[in-house]
């Protein structure tokens, strides 16, 4: 059996069919670039995962910190903060991070967009680090990591002379 197959004619298309009119373009090159939001996320310590907060590059880490508490707040997540007030919490760029970010740094600055929020811890000596009574946690945590330094089990002494 033949069948009849007779080739379709395609129209004839015109590439340039905007060719005539004049319109204004900006290359990628001249356009300014420049953020308008970010998206952190912020892990606060004992809780399950991050939190996602949008805030502008032009903000500092103490914007960020108050913007996770009211977050986590709103979001009822568990466990419950110590406090809601974000001046008693340190932001971290991680959790293994032992110090803490400059509450004026800017965002767009830090070079990161997941971050660590934890309680600061008061110091036990009841000396402070700066002028207005507040503790840094950063300061507190390298005590902490210069005390575990410094006790070594005896027999851990004899696993170093092994290797």
């Amino acid at each position: 059996m033949q069948t009849d197959q007779k080739e379709l004619r395609r129209p004839k298309t015109l590439p340039d069919l905007l060719q005539d009119r004049s319109f204004v373009c900006l290359s990628p090159e001249s356009r300014p670039k420049k953020l308008t939001k970010l998206l952190l996320n912020v892990t606060v310590q004992g809780s399950v995962g991050a939190l996602h907060v949008i805030m502008s590059p032009e903000n500092t880490v103490a914007d960020l910190a108050a913007a996770a508490v009211k977050q986590y707040i709103k979001e009822c997540r568990r466990p419950i903060l110590p406090t809601t007030d974000p001046s008693g919490f340190d932001l971290h760029y991680s959790q293994f991070c032992l110090e803490s970010l400059g509450r004026e740094e800017k965002l767009m600055e830090l070079g990161s967009r997941n971050f660590f929020l934890c309680p600061k811890k008061p110091v036990k000596d009841g000396c402070s680090n700066s002028s207005d009574g507040t503790t840094s946690s950063s300061s507190t945590c390298s005590k902490e990591a210069g005390k575990a330094s410094k006790t070594v089990i005896p027999w851990l002494k004899f696993m170093d002379f092994l290797l």
